[in-house]
């Protein structure tokens, strides 16, 4: 007997993974169709992902970690994760997804675009095979806009302030995002800035930004100083690429104000 084989498509909540799902939701009529759930995500995530979920006819299924991120958070002493130390990624996307795989064999999607030069997240499991269907196809940034538009989705309205998926606190956002998320959440920013400690004793900061924390940087000269530079910038690019939507235009000003390297599997 043929050994079964699932076929998997983990969401970020973003537009190349969303994408991928309107895709491939006819090619592969058995597709399972995952999300990991830091249960810390933005309200428009969720909101995106019920569209999403009616617009495929089948349930996306929610993975979450066995212990919430404040566990994570204490297990790993109250270290604030960051680029160096993406124990969030491990524990609250990677082994949740890995969970549910078991020891299935299982064809992983993955949303990399043809444009793109990297890979995702692909896991050490051998029992795991990754697949690249954009890749394939020959499907650019501007194929993934055309994609959502035709399924009458677009893309998340978070994409009006912030450049990618992900908690909403997450280390990578840049500074203009941050007074994103001040703007259109300041419950959420107040939140973030609870989990920000400093140990007077032993000199040790634990904030989000490396540069500096919440508090610095919301404060009122030093926020209209990031907004202010955010657009200047915008309007450059705006003036520069003509014709370019407006959202590729305003994640490459962020990418150019912050060229640190996203997640993987939280940016798809």
């Amino acid at each position: 007997m043929d050994e079964k084989v699932r076929h998997i498509l983990g969401l970020s909540g973003g537009k190349d993974s969303a994408a991928l799902a309107v895709f491939m939701r006819d090619k592969v009529p058995e597709m399972e169709y995952v999300f990991c759930d830091t249960q810390k995500e933005l309200p428009e995530t969720y909101e995106y992902l019920d569209r999403l979920q009616a617009f495929l006819g089948k349930p996306i299924v929610h993975l979450n970690a066995d212990r919430g991120f404040d566990h994570y958070l204490e297990l790993y002493g109250g270290y604030l994760p960051s680029s160096r130390m993406r124990w969030c990624t491990r524990k609250l996307k990677i082994k949740p997804f890995e969970d549910y795989v078991g020891n299935d064999i299982v064809y992983s999607y993955i949303g990399i675009r043809a444009d793109e030069n990297r890979d995702g997240y692909i896991s050490s499991k051998p029992n795991i095979k990754p697949f690249y269907p954009f890749k394939e196809a020959g499907m650019r940034e501007a194929d993934i806009y055309q994609t959502l538009d035709d399924a009458g989705l677009g893309l998340p309205k978070y994409y009006e302030w912030r450049s990618r998926s992900g908690c909403y606190f997450c280390f990578f956002q840049r500074k203009a995002e941050w007074a994103g998320l001040k703007e259109h959440h300041p419950e959420l920013f107040e939140e973030a800035k609870r989990y920000e400690k400093f140990d007077q004793e032993k000199g040790v900061r634990y904030t989000w930004s490396q540069t500096e924390s919440l508090e610095e940087l919301e404060s009122p000269g030093r926020l209209e100083e990031i907004k202010l530079r955010h657009e200047k910038a915008l309007a450059g690019k705006q003036l520069e690429q003509k014709g370019s939507k407006l959202f590729q235009i305003f994640s490459e000003t962020l990418d150019e104000e912050d060229d640190s390297e996203p997640c993987l599997v939280c940016s798809l």
